[in-house]
């Protein structure tokens, strides 16, 4: 919005800086950070009002989780809400793939809104059916996945190698759209611990600001050998709003969690990263980046899949940050360690735009 004003009055004076897209960026980061830091306590008590008990707890999960119980949930919504404002405020309307991806954001923040809703009312961990849910995020992240490769192609470019794609054809909707659907789904996974999904992803963002900035801008692009996205960098701006309501939503959310994120966020969340890196064309990238949110995923499904055949089971819980406190660590020892490996995977990540 400050964009179009500035650009109508022809960024005359200081309102030059909003033609260039790093002031851009780091005004969203800024601005979410701030309305969220604002909007928080009245929120968490608004939250904590309307749902009394707040998130159901598993009763056989680790028991240092049952003094959580009364921890009001959909905290997504402040997310969403200090995201919401700063992308718009400080994106060029005219860009088309900001709008796919906040589409991407908030429909997939609604459908976790519906479960966290669920849950609440009926006093459940359980929430809506998994077959609604999926055919609800399918549908989202399949008409993204249309809208974005209109403008961008059905190639799938392979990282390590310089300008190595496989064109995919139509079935390129199908990919883009399981690999937002199942981001999403990661992410919503590894939500367990306090804090435990929202500095990793901070930390994806922080990489995938760096890409889109690189794939949007046509010499850097040519000079790593990286795929070319006109438009791509002022996705820049929507990762430095994931990055600074990030922020002040951790803020709230360091243990002892005053609120939770609950499916709102951590599915919005998750379904934005995975909808920018489909517009960056680094949908395998994303695998490495977010590669802590792709092995907590992992083990519920092979969890599952052993028990059901064998009757037995492979970690002590599932997902595996709870096998680990099965083991005996402590929760902010977890979550410490999990930062450290997402950090360390969100830098071999970016390795891949040089070593090609």
């Amino acid at each position: 919005m400050l964009y179009l004003i500035a650009e109508h009055l022809g960024f005359p004076g200081v309102l030059n800086l909003i033609r260039y897209l790093s002031f851009r960026t780091g005004g969203a980061v800024a601005t979410a950070l701030l309305i969220g830091l604002i909007i928080g306590p009245k929120f968490i008590g608004w939250l904590r009002l309307r749902q009394g008990k707040g998130q159901p707890i598993r009763e056989d999960g680790p028991q240092t989780h049952l003094a959580k119980r009364g921890t009001p949930t959909m905290g997504g919504l402040m997310i969403l809400t200090a995201l919401s404002i700063s992308v718009l405020l400080w994106m060029d309307l005219a860009n088309s793939f900001t709008w796919v991806c906040l589409f991407v954001t908030l429909a997939f923040g609604s459908i976790g809104f519906l479960d966290d809703y669920d849950k609440v009312t009926k006093a459940s961990h359980k929430g809506l059916s998994s077959r609604i849910r999926l055919l609800l995020e399918f549908a989202v992240a399949g008409f993204a996945s249309w809208l974005v490769i209109r403008q961008i192609g059905t190639e799938l470019y392979l990282p390590f190698m310089t300008g190595v794609s496989i064109d995919l054809g139509w079935f390129y909707i199908a990919f883009a759209a399981f690999t937002i659907v199942a981001f999403g789904n990661a992410v919503n996974l590894t939500d367990g611990l306090d804090g435990l999904a929202t500095m990793p992803v901070i930390i994806a963002s922080v990489a995938f600001l760096i890409i889109v900035y690189l794939v949007g801008n046509v010499r850097f692009a040519a000079y790593l050998g990286i795929p070319h996205v006109p438009g791509a960098g002022d996705l820049a701006i929507f990762c430095g709003a994931i990055i600074g309501a990030g922020l002040a939503f951790l803020w709230f959310n360091a243990p002892p969690a005053a609120v939770f994120m609950g499916d709102t966020g951590s599915l919005a969340l998750g379904g934005a990263l995975g909808a920018i890196a489909v517009t960056s064309h680094h949908e395998i990238v994303l695998g490495i980046i977010g590669g802590l949110f792709v092995v907590e995923a992992m083990s519920v499904i092979i969890q599952v899949f052993y028990y059901k055949r064998t009757g037995k089971r492979i970690f002590l819980m599932a997902p595996i940050h709870h096998h680990f406190e099965k083991m005996g660590w402590a929760e902010p020892t977890v979550v410490i360690r999990f930062w450290i490996i997402a950090l360390i995977l969100a830098l071999a990540g970016l390795s891949t735009l040089k070593i090609r």
